[in-house]
């Protein structure tokens, strides 16, 4: 059996699979709770039956992603890979220093480089990234402010704003504070995702599939003209890949 995950800044998530690869259980959890002794607590029943044969993380967290290695060496007496680390090229051509690309996003684009096209992949997370792979190679991208982190950081520093959650506002104008909030969160991030988007296509001269992916991916799909294809699984997809192909 095997371990994949992702590690994120706000969510860490990891699959248990089969020998055949197929997914048996997920598991998602606060990235600020994660501790040797918590996952030692939601675990445990891995710890006990010693089940798993190898374990491959994406991480943007260092901190949490060696309290995981930690764990899984001690409790399940194998090493976690983080993919990263691994010989890539036989995956994806990257254009750029991989050392400064976040290990999700590679993951990403090694989840969708054996389709055919190119592809613009928007990642909503703590920050909203755009990643671009073009002609089988990771060409770079754009890292945006978070929509959710975003809103959060109005919300403390604005006495008079309530406690809201980003809502789809029908109309620009906003009659008072709650609606003009959302109204300007929702149009400007379609505004900011279009435009961000386009300008891709015009530097490239190319065309691209759009994917989404994160958090409020399905929230975003209807707000566009462009066709856009949601997988909210697409990182453990490209960590899964990697794992596949360091076994097979």
């Amino acid at each position: 059996m095997y371990l994949i995950g992702d590690i994120g800044n706000s969510e860490v998530k990891i699959i248990i699979l089969n020998k055949n690869f197929k997914k048996l259980k997920k598991f998602k959890f606060k990235t600020s709770s994660i501790s040797e002794n918590y996952l030692k607590k939601k675990l445990s029943f891995l710890i006990h039956k010693k089940i798993i044969n190898k374990a491959l993380f994406c991480s943007v967290v260092p901190k949490v992603m060696k309290v995981l290695k930690k764990f899984i060496k001690k409790n399940l007496l194998i090493t976690c890979g983080e993919l990263k680390n691994f010989n890539l090229s036989g995956f994806i051509k990257i254009l750029v220093n991989k050392k400064q690309i976040g290990s999700d996003r590679i993951a990403n684009a090694i989840a969708v480089n054996d389709k055919k096209g190119n592809f613009i992949i928007v990642d909503f997370g703590t920050a909203t990234t755009f990643d671009v792979i073009k002609n089988n190679s990771y060409i770079g991208g754009v890292i945006a402010p978070g929509i959710n982190l975003s809103l959060k950081n109005l919300i403390k520093s604005a006495s008079l704003i309530p406690n809201i959650s980003i809502k789809k506002e029908s109309k620009i104008i906003g009659k008072n504070t709650i609606a003009s909030v959302r109204s300007g969160f929702y149009w400007g991030y379609t505004g900011l995702i279009n435009n961000i988007i386009k300008l891709i296509k015009k530097q490239t001269n190319a065309d691209f599939k759009i994917i989404f992916t994160g958090g409020l991916a399905n929230f975003f799909k209807n707000s566009f003209s462009f066709k856009i294809n949601v997988d909210k699984e697409l990182t453990l997809k490209g960590v899964l890949k990697v794992l596949k192909g360091n076994l097979l």
